[in-house]
């Protein structure tokens, strides 16, 4: 059957062969580097977690001696246990213990505790990272979703073009169960038949999946490469080194290869349950289930309407794949285009734009004290700097009675709206968190002549406002005298209200603050903020137990473009000393760098979408080419009662028209509600919005669509126009 069927019809028949070449090609392809993708994200974020959290899965804590740590290492799952000496003190040992089968640690942990004489209480699990394996702990209370979504997606992914595969298969082949059934009728098996079509299928598909396997290598390595570009200036990221497991090309090209042998096979097996007489009298038309009218296409299209309407919905099945992905491509294009352009407005207007005149550099000191930091003033001289300020933040507590409270924080309702994590309510009042930020002493004594207040550095600056938590606009919050103005001192402990308490002076309120890169109040709307010089606090620092570790120096420039703040903060770097303990931010960097971590996600999450929208074109793709054999009877029909060839070709119009438009009269509602509720959560003008909407990626989105269904409709046109009537209507079907 291969040598007097089976390649003769490949070789005849190459307009159909071509597009199961295409779909396994594509889908191969896009297999490859979604898996790719997936496997090194999954390293990736593996690496993350273990250089922020540490390399463990499972940690016991508690009185352990040698012995114990002996017997820890000697249990037969454990590849690795350590003492972490952070955590290692007072009394306690922890041990850090790495499993060679991680599936076990759940049951494994309580046993080795055991072991050690210690309860299944002292067990921790390392939850971030075992998510990562899957493996879930039922008591850890933090939901863990992304991982997991992420895997689902790409399952759901892999099986879309798993279906492109497919469906390619069956539309080629389902159209040749009337040829088969002539097969069967004069002796051929369907064991037989099964072969040939396996013969078929590897012939064509063979060189297609090993192309695009490669190639899905080579582009996961350059998207990789693109991302790390994209994010290099990204605080607190890694470079993500490509990697390559054997398993997943072999993952991929097995799965490739066992959906076109199921796709080969089945036809076989739905001829083997058909009778000859049957399969032969099967000619592979489209049919409708039921009689059905297209309402809507036929009162905007006329009778072409009616018969494109009918033709897809007996494609239905067959097109599903391409209708679910273009409409799941198009509203996660639409959403996330809405998203991050939302996002970065919001972030311009509350980060970039609020703090544009109040920093230009900041330098942040690791563990170091403003106390015994002197070179304030050798900054201040240096070429290019217009101001500088040198600050830190301190935590601690204050005691408050209702008879402090303003009468314009009453009428709000005072404290009944307070959380009780942040303040702790008693019978005679409220504590309070009371953050302390400590000035340099030239900028303390500016700061007094900036809001009116007396020069002196023996007191403090109360900011005293507080929001209306009753208005939940936080874009434009309503603020409100926090205490009355009358009490000279402020009584301050250290935080979680403990220790002997620290009288000082209370030189001003105020409802302005200096120029600093700091938020007050905005997760807390309850605490009270201390302005304090730095010679003050060198006198109380100590009884309020200064746990500070790092202190900044806020820098405004003279000049503020690029090239010359980098030239300061090698000034700067200069004067600092080039320590790792000192990091330093650059206002104009930072926004080049915010821009271009923005344009990386999109440009990652704009990648997902058109391989979304690939998908349903690949199906598109592979449908209107492997139908053109099955429609040449029917178009032929429409010819033979007066249809003329342009009235064929306004059907195809209308068709490619139809499932193109689809996806977007779909999604678009949905998308305006969505951004409507995210409008109203973000409290963001909808007319700020609408001036810098994605138009144009949106609109390019649905060009590209509509132009790859259009492109795909048109080479169908180009196959059906040329189908002779006469050779069309033969037919050797037993009627």
């Amino acid at each position: 059957m291969w040598k007097e069927y089976s390649w003769n019809y490949i070789r005849k028949n190459r307009a159909s062969g071509l597009s199961v070449m295409v779909a396994a090609f594509i889908s191969a392809l896009l297999l490859s580097l979604l898996m790719g993708l997936f496997y090194n994200f999954w390293r990736y974020e593996i690496e993350s977690i273990k250089r922020e959290e540490g390399d463990w899965q499972g940690r016991i804590v508690g009185q352990l001696d040698g012995q114990a740590l002996e017997k820890i290492r000697c249990f037969v799952n454990v590849e690795k246990a350590v003492i972490n000496e952070t955590y290692t003190g007072e009394g306690r040992t922890a041990v850090d213990i790495i499993l060679r089968n991680k599936r076990t640690i759940l049951s494994d942990m309580p046993q080795i505790a055991k072991l050690a004489g210690l309860p299944p209480e002292a067990v921790s699990y390392h939850h971030s990272l075992l998510n990562m394996y899957l493996i879930r702990d039922p008591q850890d209370p933090a939901p863990r979703l992304i991982f997991p979504a992420l895997l689902g997606i790409t399952c759901l992914a892999c099986f879309s073009l798993v279906m492109i595969i497919h469906n390619s298969f069956a539309v080629s082949m389902n159209a040749r169960l009337h040829q088969f059934g002539i097969f069967s009728s004069i002796g051929a098996t369907p064991a037989q038949i099964r072969a040939c079509l396996l013969q078929e299928s590897a012939a064509l598909c063979c060189l297609p999946v090993l192309l695009g396997n490669l190639l899905g290598i080579a582009a996961s390595a350059g998207v990789i490469n693109l991302v790390n570009q994209m994010a290099a200036q990204a605080a607190g990221r890694h470079d993500a080194a490509w990697t390559y497991h054997p398993l997943v090309f072999l993952s991929a090209f097995a799965i490739t290869a066992a959906t076109i042998g199921v796709s080969a096979w089945l036809p076989a097996r739905r001829l083997s349950s058909m009778t000859p007489l049957e399969a032969i009298r099967t000619a592979g038309e489209l049919q409708l289930p039921r009689k059905k009218t297209s309402p809507i296409c036929s009162l905007l299209f006329g009778i072409e309407g009616e018969l494109a309407g009918n033709a897809l919905k007996a494609q239905k099945k067959a097109l599903r794949t391409a209708n679910l992905s273009l409409i799941c491509s198009f509203l996660a294009f639409t959403l996330m285009q809405c998203f991050f352009t939302l996002s970065d407005i919001s972030t311009r207007m509350t980060y970039f734009e609020a703090y544009q005149d109040t920093w230009d550099i900041m330098v942040t000191v690791k563990d170091a004290k403003i106390g015994a930091f002197d070179q304030t003033d050798e900054i201040r001289q240096l070429t290019g700097v217009r101001d500088c300020v040198a600050y830190q933040r301190c935590a601690a507590a204050r005691f408050l009675s209702l008879e402090e409270i303003s009468g314009e924080m009453e009428a709000f309702g005072g404290f009944s709206h307070a959380p009780e994590n942040f303040v702790t309510k008693t019978p005679e009042g409220f504590w309070v968190s009371a953050p302390i930020v400590i000035l340099d002493d030239e900028s303390f004594l500016a700061y007094c002549g900036q809001i009116g207040a007396e020069a002196r550095l023996d007191g403090a600056v109360i900011l005293n406002q507080i929001r209306d938590v009753t208005n939940l606009d936080f874009r434009n919050p309503v603020f409100v005298p926090y205490l009355k103005e009358d009490l000279s001192t402020s009584l301050l402990y250290q935080a979680g209200h403990q220790g002997q308490a620290v009288e000082i002076a209370v030189t001003a309120y105020t409802r302005d603050v200096p120029l600093l890169r700091e938020e007050y109040a905005t997760l807390d709307h309850y605490e009270l903020v201390h302005f304090l010089p730095v010679s003050l606090w060198r006198e109380i620092g100590g009884l309020l137990e200064d746990q500070t570790d790092d202190f900044s120096i806020r820098i405004l420039a003279m000049e503020t473009d690029l090239n010359a703040l980098t030239s300061l903060e090698k000034e700067l770097q200069a004067v600092l000393g080039d320590s790792e303990e000192i990091m330093v931010e650059n206002r104009v960097q930072e926004k080049i760098t915010n821009d271009r971590i923005i344009d990386g996600m999109m440009a990652i999450f704009g990648g997902f979408c058109v391989l979304l929208a690939l998908i349903g074109i690949g199906n598109v793709f592979s449908n209107t080419l492997g139908f053109v054999r099955q429609r040449r009877r029917e178009f032929a029909r429409y010819l033979s009662v007066g249809l003329t060839p342009g009235g064929m070709k306004k059907m195809f119009c209308i068709e490619a028209l139809v499932l193109a438009g689809r996806p977007v009269l779909i999604t678009l509602p949905v998308t305006v509600a969505a951004l409507g509720f995210m409008l109203k959560a973000s409290y963001l003008e909808p007319i700020i919005f609408i001036r810098e909407a994605p138009f144009g990626p949106v609109l390019g989105f649905i060009l590209a669509i509509f132009g790859f269904v259009g492109t795909a409709y048109f080479l169908g046109w180009n196959a059906q126009k040329r189908i002779s009537l006469t050779d069309a209507l033969r037919d050797d079907t037993l009627m």
